[in-house]
C-alpha cells in the first residue's frame, strides 16, 4: 500500500496519519491471512479450526469484495496447487500469479453489468457440488455490491436504482441489507445454499459494526434473520420510491409465494463455518500501539460508532473538550481512537462522504490543541477518490463549513484547505477509522 498523502504540518498531524496508516496495514488481507491460515501436510488450519484435506477431492476458492483479491493472493501462497479452481470478484482485479483463482471485475457501491457477469461465473462454479468439496469463501467488505446476482424478475437497472435509493436515504447497513438480501440469489445465505452439501469455510474481513455475519457482505454464508416483511418495512420507513418489480417481489415473499432466505437451523449451514479474521478493532489496536510509542495516552473510545456523521463529529469534539478541561475520559496529551460506520442523509448535490462530512463538521468546532483525522479504510470515502481528511481548529471557517454541510459538499472545501488524506485503494475494508490527538505537541 502506498503511503498516505496528507498535510502534516505538526507532529500531532503526523501522529494522526501514522495511527491511521498502521491501522490499515494491520488489516491488509496478506497480513491477516498469513497470521490466521497455515498448512501443515494435509492439515489446513484457519483461525482456531483445522480441516483434514484428505477428506476432500476438490478445493475451490470463491468470494469477493474490496479485499477479495488480497485474500486470493494469500490463499494461493499458502495452498498452491492444492487449489483446483476459484473465482474472486473485486473492483480492481489483478491477474492471479499462477492462474488457479480467476480474478473478475465488479463495481462498488452500485452493482454493474460486469459484476453480474462475473458473479454468474462464480454461481456456475459452486452449483452442483458434493460433500467431497471444500469451498474457501473470501467474504470481505463491498461484496454486497461487487457480487450482484439479481433475483428472478428483477433487472440489473432495477437493482441499481434500488441500491441508489437506499444509499441516499441514510439507512444503516442492517436496513440496507435487509432489502438487498431479498432481491438477490447469493446474499442472505444464498451462497451456502448453492454450495451445499460442500464444506464451506468463510474467511471474513468485517466492515460491519459488531461483526454480524448476517450483515457482512449481506451474509452470503450466514443465516438470515431478516424477512421479506423487514425489507418492506425499510422501504416504508424511509419512504423509498423503488421499482415496482422490487416491491412486488418483496410483497410476494411476505405473502409466502416466494421461499424465504435460509434461517438459523437450516440444514444448508450444517457444513458451514465462518471465521472473522480481522475487523475494525484489529485496526484500532494497531493504531493504539503507534500512539503509545509516540508518548500519548491512547484510548479506544469505541469500534462501533454509527449514526449521522456530523452528529458523531460533535461527540468526538466534546470528548476532546472534556479531556482538555477535566482530564476525562483521559488526560491530555492523549490520542482518542474510534471506528465504525457513520452515514449521511443526502439533502444537497455536492461531493463528499461520511468521513469528509465528519471532519468538516468537527473542524468547525474543534478546540485549539486538537487534531482530528478520519478515513474510510478502503481508501475511498463514499463515492469519492479520497480516503478522508485531517483537520484542526484553523482548517476552515465555521461559516464556510456549515454552508458546505448544508449542500453535502465537504470535498471541495477540504481540498481547498489542503486537508485531504489520499491513499488510493488500500485493498482492504474494515469500515471507518478516526483519530483525535489532544493536548501537548499540537
Amino acid at each position: 500500500m502506498q503511503n498516505f498523502d496528507a498535510r502534516t504540518p505538526t507532529p500531532a498531524h503526523e501522529t494522526a496519519i501514522d495511527c491511521l496508516q498502521a491501522g490499515v496495514e494491520a488489516v491488509l488481507p496478506d497480513r491477516v491471512v498469513r497470521e490466521s491460515v497455515s498448512l501443515d501436510g494435509d492439515a489446513l488450519t484457519v483461525a482456531d479450526e483445522t480441516y483434514d484435506l484428505t477428506a476432500y477431492d476438490h478445493i475451490l476458492v470463491v468470494g469477493g469484495g474490496k479485499a477479495g483479491d488480497g485474500v486470493a493472493d494469500a490463499l494461493e501462497a499458502v495452498l498452491g496447487d492444492r487449489i483446483d479452481d476459484g473465482v474472486v470478484v473485486t473492483p480492481d482485479p489483478t491477474p492471479s500469479p499462477d492462474g488457479r483463482i480467476e480474478r473478475l471485475p465488479g463495481d462498488h457501491p452500485v452493482p454493474s453489468a460486469r459484476g453480474v457477469e462475473s458473479t454468474r461465473r462464480l454461481v456456475d462454479l459452486i452449483s452442483d457440488l458434493d460433500d467431497r468439496t471444500l469451498v474457501l469463501a473470501a467474504i470481505t467488505g463491498g461484496a454486497s455490491a461487487v457480487l450482484p446476482a439479481p433475483a428472478e424478475g428483477i433487472s440489473l437497472a432495477e437493482l441499481q436504482e434500488t441500491t441508489d435509493r437506499l444509499l441516499e436515504s441514510g439507512a444503516e447497513i442492517h436496513d440496507l441489507n435487509a432489502v438487498r438480501k431479498h432481491v438477490s440469489t447469493l446474499k442472505g445465505g444464498g451462497l451456502a445454499r448453492l454450495a451445499a452439501p460442500a464444506t464451506v469455510v468463510g474467511l471474513v474481513l468485517s466492515d460491519v459494526v459488531g461483526n454480524d455475519l448476517g450483515v457482512i457482505a449481506s451474509g452470503p454464508t450466514a443465516p438470515d434473520e431478516t424477512t421479506y416483511d423487514d425489507a418492506l418495512d425499510v422501504l416504508d420507513r424511509f419512504d423509498l420510491d423503488v421499482p415496482k418489480s422490487v416491491r412486488t417481489r418483496l410483497a410476494r415473499g411476505s405473502a409466502g409465494d416466494i421461499p424465504e432466505t435460509p434461517k438459523p437451523g437450516d440444514s444448508v449451514f450444517d457444513r458451514v463455518t465462518n471465521h472473522v479474521l480481522a475487523d475494525t478493532f484489529t485496526a484500532l489496536d494497531a493504531a493504539r500501539e503507534v500512539a503509545d510509542e509516540r508518548g500519548y495516552d491512547p484510548l479506544v473510545l469505541s469500534s462501533r460508532v454509527r449514526g449521522e456523521a456530523r452528529e458523531a463529529a460533535k461527540t468526538h469534539v466534546a470528548v476532546a473538550e472534556e479531556s482538555l478541561a477535566t482530564g476525562n475520559p483521559i488526560a491530555a496529551p492523549a490520542v482518542v481512537l474510534s471506528g465504525g460506520e457513520c452515514t449521511v442523509t443526502v439533502r444537497g448535490d455536492g461531493d463528499g462522504g461520511p468521513n469528509l462530512e465528519f471532519c468538516l463538521a468537527a473542524a468547525a468546532e474543534l478546540p485549539e490543541e486538537t487534531v482530528l483525522a478520519s478515513i474510510d479504510s478502503d481508501g475511498k470515502d463514499g463515492g469519492t477518490e479520497v480516503a478522508g481528511a485531517v483537520v484542526d481548529s484553523s482548517t476552515v471557517d465555521a461559516g464556510d463549513a456549515h454552508d458546505a454541510l448544508a449542500r453535502n459538499d465537504a470535498l471541495p472545501v477540504l481540498r481547498e484547505a489542503g486537508a485531504l488524506v489520499e491513499s488510493g485503494a488500500t485493498g482492504t475494508n474494515v469500515n471507518d477509522l478516526r483519530v483525535v490527538v489532544v493536548g501537548e505537541g499540537v
